[in-house]
């Protein structure tokens, strides 16, 4: 016999009558079979390393519950139970204890029940001649659920080196093995990191291990910002190029259009895989969920991605053929991504795909931009297409570093992604989704970029004034460390601005961020852990895009 490790406590209101009576269950009525004793289920528990009680239903159960520390509840599913409302009575004691209700039919009832009251686990009883399987296998279930979060923290670290020996991508392996039309590994290796990342975030004890994945993450962006910056001007010469910022609407939204669905199309400015991932379950009863990925065109930065996506045309192409709708930044100019419903409209126009009733555009920067929206979408008619951009999380990682509460709320990877999972759960976006799925409306989800924590500075000097982005910067004869930027002097080649300005852009790689020469200490200070964008990372560049058909 195994070592008693848990105690359960079996409530059921039919013990006193069937054991106490010296009643055989062969010689009992087709009700009381409903009933059988539990001596053969409650030996083989006993067997099994638990130490069981039997009580009946009344308020026995509730005040040895009360006097007694116990693991776990079976339940017994019957009519007398719901009319005391037992089920309840131990929640309001008890709020945590995992409970198994057993139930002998597939009662929608006693479903209904399990899912008001919490109930971990719903246990089919059997019929007489199968009791030793039903014995084996609920002492399966109550293994798991009691087992689990051990048995998870035990064999994590284990999957996790296996994983790591397995599937592990230095810089020198990537170089010699990653070609330009490997991209889909890249896509693959972030996806992996990612949902290590999220199954670290549930585990406690496991420091150690969490600093092997940010080791191994490092290592990953480290090769992959060498593997951008010898591939991505071959993907713009089109040679086995992955799905770009400039390809999301034809590929994702037009299909849509053209098959006659309505769409709602959500740039949510600055989410990357992980807070979609956080994001996902919420919105998997409403929908069904295809994801694909695409890689953002750099810089990585607002002004260029997400103008790139409404527009389809990357930054070059963009300012020479719509020069009144391409904005430079300077003090003037409120908002560079002012004119995203007109090169929406431009890329329709193009592609030849009227667009009956007429394009919805919305920017969410408030809970007053929420309410308005969600009111337009609660009452309009038939849509063609809406677009819409929310911009909260870009306007929280901007906030992080000048709001002292916000960086002891966000502080890292982790605390970020759970702050985007409460947020998404109580937001009217959340409610938007809703309504979108109610009226059957066909919702195409993704980002612009994503956002990077950054934790090394990097010296930049140049002879004239740069832009102000930490993890991009253009300007005249820049200078920096080749490990912490990539510079680029020939714009044109990557297809942007800037030839005739003798512009140069560099990008951060890894996880610098880049700072003047002058009070270098001070800045550094301030910006250091902080989450920017506009560089070269998995994080920044590969984004999830999600078509949503209502269910």
């Amino acid at each position: 016999m195994v070592e008693k490790r848990w105690r359960i406590l079996w409530i059921d209101n039919q013990i006193s009558d069937v054991v106490q009576s010296g009643e055989h269950p062969k010689d009992s009525h087709s009700e009381k079979q409903k009933h059988l004793t539990q001596k053969p289920y409650v030996r083989f528990l006993e067997y099994q390393g638990y130490e069981v009680t039997l009580t009946d239903a009344d308020a026995e159960s509730i005040a040895v519950l009360m006097d007694e520390t116990y693991h776990a509840v079976l339940l017994s599913s019957n009519e007398t139970m719901r009319e005391n409302n037992l089920l309840a009575r131990i929640r309001k004691m008890n709020t945590h204890i995992p409970i198994v209700l057993l139930t002998f039919e597939d009662d929608a009832e006693v479903m209904q029940e399990a899912s008001l009251y919490d109930v971990d686990s719903i246990f089919m009883m059997p019929a007489n001649d199968q009791v030793e399987t039903t014995s084996k296998q609920l002492a399966l279930s109550l293994a798991f659920l009691l087992e689990k979060p051990a048995i998870r923290e035990a064999y994590t670290p284990q999957a996790y080196v296996q994983n790591f020996n397995r599937t592990h991508i230095s810089d020198g392996e990537a170089r010699r093995s990653i070609s330009g039309n490997d991209w889909q590994t890249w896509i693959d290796t972030y996806v992996r990191l990612t949902e290590w990342e999220l199954r670290l975030d549930t585990l406690h004890n496991v420091d150690e291990l969490k600093t092997i994945h940010e080791m191994e993450k490092r290592e990953a962006n480290a090769a992959f910002g060498n593997y951008i910056q010898e591939n991505y001007r071959h993907w713009l010469e089109g040679k086995a190029s992955p799905t770009l910022s400039v390809d999301v609407i034809y590929r994702y939204v037009i299909p849509e259009i053209q098959a006659g669905k309505q769409v709602l199309f959500v740039v949510m400015d600055c989410m990357r895989l992980d807070h979609w991932l956080k994001i996902e379950p919420f919105l998997y009863p409403l929908f069904d969920i295809k994801t694909d990925y695409y890689y953002s065109i750099v810089p990585t930065a607002t002004r260029y991605a997400r103008n790139a996506i409404f527009s389809g045309l990357f930054p070059l192409e963009l300012a020479e053929r719509y020069p009144d709708l391409y904005a430079e930044p300077d003090n003037t100019h409120t908002s560079i991504n002012r004119h995203e419903k007109q090169l929406m409209l431009l890329q329709f126009e193009r592609h030849g795909i009227p667009l009956k009733p007429p394009l919805h555009y919305f920017k969410i920067f408030d809970t007053r931009g929420e309410m308005q929206y969600l009111h337009w979408l609660s009452i309009a008619d038939r849509i063609s297409l809406t677009g819409l951009v929310v911009d909260f999380l870009d306007m929280l990682t901007h906030a992080r570093y000048e709001v002292d509460l916000l960086r002891q709320l966000i502080s890292d990877e982790a605390a970020f992604r759970s702050l985007v999972h409460a947020w998404f759960q109580h937001s009217r976006i959340y409610e938007i989704f809703r309504i979108a799925a109610e009226r059957g409306i066909t919702v195409i989800l993704t980002s612009d970029h994503g956002s990077l924590l950054c934790q090394n500075a990097a010296k930049i000097s140049s002879q004239t004034e740069l832009t102000t982005g930490l993890r991009f910067k253009e300007g005249r004869n820049i200078s920096c460390a080749p490990e912490a930027g990539w510079i680029i002097k020939d714009p044109e080649t990557y297809r942007l601005p800037g030839k005739a300005t003798r512009k140069n852009y560099v990008l951060a790689k890894e996880d610098y961020y880049f700072v003047y020469d002058r009070q270098f200490n001070v800045y550094k200070e301030i910006f250091q852990g902080s989450f920017q964008h506009g560089g070269v990372s998995l994080e920044e560049m590969i984004l999830p895009c999600i078509v949503l058909e209502p269910r």
